[in-house]
């Protein structure tokens, strides 16, 4: 028998037991396990059993459905009705120095969509858009649902985590994944992304799905597989949805830590920017823009997106929005007032010749070791500490030469650190072949074409 019986009261352990032998559960049981979790009827560590079982034994389409709209509808549905333009959002899988978000916001706000974020904390080995928000003094990510909306009308977007109200299930679910193991399932993955998206309000979603060494899916494949069920998903509800593919071999831009990390954004948001992060910027934009209906093409709203960064629109927009949040705006223009670690140090490079490779998951690892992430549920985040990468893959090097920086405040967590960036780093005689493209593959839904 693969379910329950409608008749039989529903246990926790039974549920457990089901998804472990690899059973198929029943919408009731997975529906009871999310209501009661989310009410505190059911403890941390048998829930997170069952997030073990489903990372070993997967899930099925119908047992995904039923998850993605528990966690939808253990709380409130935005409408957004009453603002008149187009809702739209972007979402990333997680990386390194994986930072767009701070850009895309405002960005798209300034061309005339609205944009509801709903983020999420650090993950694992990747950094968190709340965290980083966070490090810039002031600002409230834990807006109630009545002034998200005051900020959405005054600046046309905003960014908050889950309210008490939106998608509670999930929030809790978030946090124990990430100190439990239970990251990596794309099940898992695309429920808590979709179950808060759909939350929003939005007519459209741009996914960011990462893959390469410093993303959740190493593999191509499986990351395509992710993306084909969040497509799949959000159509399902009646969203145009588009999902890139992207590069994580190497973290993206140079910054890696909370205030670095907005420090960076800052940059771009003035029209500069490493290439690689203003690059995949422009083309987040772009299809934002296209499925928001406000441009004619993905290459238009790549243009309009630039033509925004370069007018200053963008951070003028970001700039509102920072304020309108309780955010220190003074720091957008004095990057001294964000915060700052206590100490330095350089991670020179052992020999002259090419940066061959970079172990990406690594160097988001030294970040957390730092106290830029968190190792378990209840600890706090550094906003000051981080790497800054002074060579990336395919850079030419001479011994001795910084290959990065650490800014950190505690001498123990240094030496840990210290000792996952040097092995990340591999040095080779000669360049390596050209790195691929940062852009990998295009997932589009089924009004996207082929």
């Amino acid at each position: 028998m693969n379910a329950a019986s409608a008749t039989q009261p529903v246990r926790v352990v039974d549920i457990i037991r089901r998804k472990r032998d690899g059973g198929e559960l029943a919408r009731r049981e997975i529906e009871h396990l999310v209501a009661a979790y989310t009410r505190g009827d059911v403890p941390d560590y048998q829930v997170a059993a069952w997030l073990m079982a489903v990372v070993l034994r997967g899930m099925t389409r119908v047992e995904l459905a039923a998850l993605t709209e528990s966690m939808l509808r253990s709380g409130e549905v935005l409408d957004l009705s009453e603002l008149p333009a187009v809702k739209v959002d972007k979402h990333s899988t997680g990386g390194v120095g994986d930072k767009t978000s701070l850009v895309l916001a405002p960005l798209v706000a300034a061309g005339g969509l609205i944009v509801p974020m709903i983020s999420g904390r650090g993950l694992g080995h990747t950094g968190g858009t709340l965290d980083k928000l966070e490090s810039i003094p002031g600002f409230n990510v834990n807006l109630e649902t009545a002034d998200f909306r005051r900020v959405l009308r005054a600046c046309g977007c905003a960014m908050i985590g889950q309210t008490a109200a939106i998608a509670p299930a999930d929030k809790k679910l978030y946090a124990l994944r990430d100190v439990t193991g239970t990251v990596e399932s794309p099940y898992l993955i695309c429920a808590s992304i979709m179950s808060k998206k759909l939350a929003e309000g939005i007519g459209a979603l741009v996914l960011d799905v990462k893959t390469g060494s410093g993303a959740f899916m190493k593999n191509e494949d499986d990351a395509a597989f992710l993306a084909e069920l969040m497509v799949a998903t959000g159509e399902r509800m009646g969203k145009k949805m588009v999902a890139l593919l992207t590069d994580m071999d190497q973290p993206l831009g140079r910054h890696v830590g909370n205030a670095l990390e907005v420090e960076e954004c800052l940059e771009v948001l003035r029209g500069g920017g490493p290439d690689d992060l203003r690059e995949l910027c422009l083309e987040l934009a772009g299809w934002m823009f296209h499925l928001g209906g406000s441009d004619a093409g993905v290459e238009k709203g790549k243009q309009r997106a630039a033509a925004l960064l370069a007018s200053g629109a963008a951070l003028d927009k970001f700039r509102a929005m920072v304020e309108l949040q309780g955010g220190d705006a003074a720091a957008l223009d004095d990057v001294a007032r964000l915060p700052r670690a206590r100490r330095t140090a350089v991670v020179p490079s052992p020999r002259e010749g090419f940066v061959a490779s970079i172990q990406c998951e690594q160097v988001g690892t030294a970040s957390v070791v730092l106290g830029g992430g968190r190792e378990r549920k209840e600890d706090a985040v550094d906003p000051a500490v981080g790497i800054v990468l002074h060579k990336k893959v395919r850079d030419r090097v001479t011994a001795g030469e910084p290959l990065c920086t650490l800014h950190y405040n505690s001498d123990e967590k240094l030496s840990a650190a210290r000792s996952l960036i040097e092995r990340s780093y591999r040095i080779d005689p000669q360049p390596p072949a050209a790195t691929g493209p940062l852009v990998r593959r295009i997932v589009r839904g089924a009004g996207e074409g082929s």
